[in-house]
């Protein structure tokens, strides 16, 4: 079985100043029962079933971004299903999303499907299906169905002042692994980029859901900042303390070598109004706005409700880190120092 070409990931999503442009027109029908939908730019959308059990609703695909089969599946949907533990809920199915060229070798495929199951299992959720076609290019992922209590539904520009700003991954991983085919990244720290990716973040979630949650999202995409920004909204500003923020090696030296992706530079662009930078730093620039693959949840939380949160994880031996804090709104959405 010969391996798989490396070209996407997150990186490969359409950047956030197009998709406005592109949806900026679009008005969908309002049905009372849809309590959250793409106009609120959250991670998923939320249906209101009985007034009491909602349903979480979202989608995730993308071209690979590793060159193991089963390691790219078991990627895709953890990031896909990271979506619904980012509103607070649990997985209940998932349905699988597939492109795959009709000359490729067919046992590829099945790896692929046999990691996103894998993860499936282990998100204790049902696969129930999906739907593939042939096309140039091998492109995976999952549609997932949650639930979640109406009352505990997380949503991500809902923060107060004065929280705190953690999160339970580090950054980086868009530099990585579109480096690591060129010879630039040692296989150790590509291995402990990947481990990351595939780890689900339902484990923190369920640490989560016992404490008060005020505001809540995953990293993907957009980069930290990206979705920092989307959690300021309207009304606050969140400040970064870059020599808080947790990288993997060796991100901050291949942005010194000015080795960064489009998508980074996509973030970049959408940003640059709505940020401030008090640091002289361009590789720590980089790296903040690294579209991230299957990244960690960060969460905005009073500061005592943090270091009971903080206590709990360092007592499960998980990671997670305080790298930031919310006020009300200055200047940018966004200050880094």
């Amino acid at each position: 079985m010969k391996n798989l070409e490396v070209c996407g990931g997150c990186n490969a999503k359409i950047s956030a100043g197009n998709l406005d442009k592109l949806l900026f027109d679009i008005k969908p029908y309002k049905r009372a029962d849809i309590l959250v939908g793409f106009d609120k730019k959250d991670d998923a959308a939320v249906i209101d079933i009985d007034g009491e059990t909602c349903v979480i609703q979202t989608l995730d695909f993308f071209p690979t971004m590793v060159e193991d089969p089963y390691l790219f599946g078991q990627i895709a949907a953890a990031n896909a299903l990271s979506d619904v533990y980012a509103m607070g809920g649990e997985v209940l199915c998932a349905l699988n999303i597939v492109t795959f060229p009709l000359e490729e070798d067919f046992s590829i495929l099945k790896e692929i499907l046999r990691g996103g199951n894998d993860k499936v299992c282990e998100a204790k959720a049902s696969l129930t299906g999906g739907h593939s076609i042939h096309d140039k290019t091998i492109k995976y992922g999952l549609s997932v169905t949650g639930k979640v209590n109406k009352n505990d539904i997380w949503q991500n520009n809902t923060p107060k002042d004065k929280d705190v700003i953690l999160l339970t991954k580090k950054i980086g991983t868009g530099l990585l692994t579109a480096n690591f085919a060129q010879g630039l990244v040692k296989e150790a720290d590509f291995l402990a980029c990947t481990e990351q990716m595939a780890r689900l973040n339902k484990y923190a979630r369920d640490i989560f859901v016992k404490y008060d949650i005020h505001a809540a999202t995953d990293i993907t995409g957009f980069g930290l900042l990206g979705h920092l920004s989307e959690m300021a909204g309207d009304d606050f500003s969140i400040v970064i303390d870059s020599k808080k923020v947790p990288i993997l090696r060796p991100s901050l030296d291949l942005a010194r070598d000015f080795l960064y992706t489009s998508g980074g530079q996509n973030n970049r662009n959408f940003l640059a109004d709505k940020l401030e930078f008090m640091i002289d730093d361009f590789a720590m620039e980089e790296v903040l706005f690294d579209p991230q693959t299957s990244g960690g949840l960060c969460v905005a939380v009073g500061e005592k409700e943090a270091e009971k949160i903080i206590g709990e994880f360092r007592e499960n031996d998980m990671d997670i880190w305080q790298i930031g804090r919310v006020m009300k709104k200055r200047s940018y959405a966004l200050i880094v120092k």
